[in-house]
């Protein structure tokens, strides 16, 4: 065996023999990927793509997500989520900040699988970088999914109860799914395959976005006839930055630069491209189900991320290849349906996961905010439904009056100065000289 090149001989303690430097160097550069797009990727897309008047508390509802989740992820929901073992679905929650914890090999606990003769089948998962590359790398995850959350209840939710949601479902809800099929819970050592949070972020934010949806009730009736986004070119800027992301969000997810790392970017992007399921329910089903009409979901999160992630979770149970799956996966022989032998038990392993998940964030979800509701509405009160952001914040967005509308001197003060209506090359009459009182 040929002595380590300079660059990876040991040198502690910066360097200990266990580190590898192109893994520790690709997980913080999907780490990064993965946190541009909630901050600033989901906070420009949500303050584009509303009404003006909704733009500095939609961005807001998203800001204070990400920050208040990376407060609370350290503290306590790291090792919920991929701690020791309390339940079969839930880690025993402690701190992940001290210097000794952060500085050593990355771990996780109960990742472990065992045969049914009690002999190893998996050892431990434990890549080769500190704990604190693991850390922020899965806080990340946790982060975006708050924030999918948030695209249900935006213009209308009462900002202070969406202080007081994220927190609690954080830990009551995300940690569950998580460490049942992440962090070595049952979902996990049953061989439930989530590659990358089809069913932990996606069905979770999509479900409780809609379960959080009906609670909190619908935006003004104005609001859901006409909401057009206020600036489409940030909106699609923001999109880019969410697409691009996908590279560290699926390549991290082996917690290596490995070839399985290589295929999710590719696959990941290719899948972008082709995505249609989600817009057809959302474009053609929603218009014609009078039940799904009746809950104000204002980005349609509960179609592109619940629909999508359950498609994505269920396909898998028949599509999962075999060769890729002993690269990933702590049980060996796992297969999709299609490929034949344990195949079909695959499946139905991906159906009671997603109603696990389905059922866990439809009960979290309902008593979280039913319990808020007994301090403080869940909705903002009227007069702030009609103004927005000037009412609720002190602040908007633009200089700008409206939202789209004509003006109205009624609503947006008077004119000084006689507008000149002079004709343009088109044979159109245009106004000049108008100066609005704002």
């Amino acid at each position: 065996r040929p002595p380590p090149t300079l660059a990876y001989q040991p040198h502690l303690p910066a360097v200990p023999e266990w580190l590898n430097k192109g893994d520790n160097a690709w997980q913080l550069t999907a780490s990064t990927f993965v946190g541009l797009q909630s901050m600033p990727g989901l906070i420009i897309l949500y303050a584009s793509i509303v009404k003006k008047k909704w733009a500095v508390n939609s961005a807001f509802m998203a800001l204070y997500a990400f920050a208040a989740v990376l407060i609370c992820w350290v503290l306590l929901c790291y090792r919920m989520a991929f701690g020791d073992e309390l339940l079969p679905f839930w880690g025993k929650g402690a701190p992940a900040l001290g210097q000794k914890y952060l500085a050593r090999q990355a771990r996780v606990p109960e990742s472990t699988h065992y045969r049914n003769d009690g002999s190893i089948e998996s050892p431990v998962s434990q890549p080769l970088y500190p704990m604190a590359t693991l850390v922020y790398f899965q806080f990340t995850f946790a982060a975006i999914t708050m924030i999918l959350v948030a695209g249900s209840v935006l213009g209308r939710m009462n900002i202070r109860a969406w202080m007081a949601f994220v927190p609690l479902w954080l830990v009551f809800s995300y940690t569950v799914g998580a460490f049942s099929l992440w962090g070595g819970g049952f979902l996990y050592h049953w061989g439930v395959i989530d590659y990358s949070g089809g069913y932990v972020i996606h069905l979770s934010s999509g479900i409780a976005g809609f379960t959080a949806a009906y609670w909190v009730g619908p935006r003004l009736k104005s609001d859901r006839e006409r909401f057009p986004p206020n600036n489409i070119l940030l909106m699609i800027a923001g999109a880019g930055l969410l697409w691009m992301g996908w590279s560290g969000f699926n390549g991290g997810a082996p917690y290596a630069a490995n070839i399985t790392a290589s295929v999710a970017v590719m696959n990941t992007n290719i899948s972008a491209a082709t995505s249609l399921v989600p817009w057809f329910t959302m474009m053609i089903l929603h218009k014609k189900s009078v039940w799904l009409q009746q809950v104000d979901d204002t980005l349609g999160v509960f179609h592109t991320h619940a629909v999508a992630g359950l498609m994505g979770g269920l396909v898998t149970g028949l599509l999962a290849e075999p060769t890729l799956c002993s690269m990933t996966l702590p049980v060996s022989g796992t297969r999709g349906a299609f490929y034949g032998g344990s195949g079909g038990k695959q499946f139905l392993k991906q159906v009671v996961a997603a109603l696990f998940v389905i059922g866990w964030n439809i009960v979290s979800t309902t008593i979280i905010l039913l319990v808020i509701r007994i301090f403080m509405p869940l909705r903002m009160p009227e007069h702030e439904l009609l103004i927005g952001d000037d009412a609720v914040h002190g602040e908007e967005a633009y200089a700008l009056w409206g939202d789209g509308e004509k003006y109205d001197p009624n609503r947006h003060g008077s004119v000084f100065g006689a507008a000149e209506i002079t004709p343009n090359d088109f044979g159109q009459s245009t106004a000049r000289g108008v100066t609005i009182n704002l």
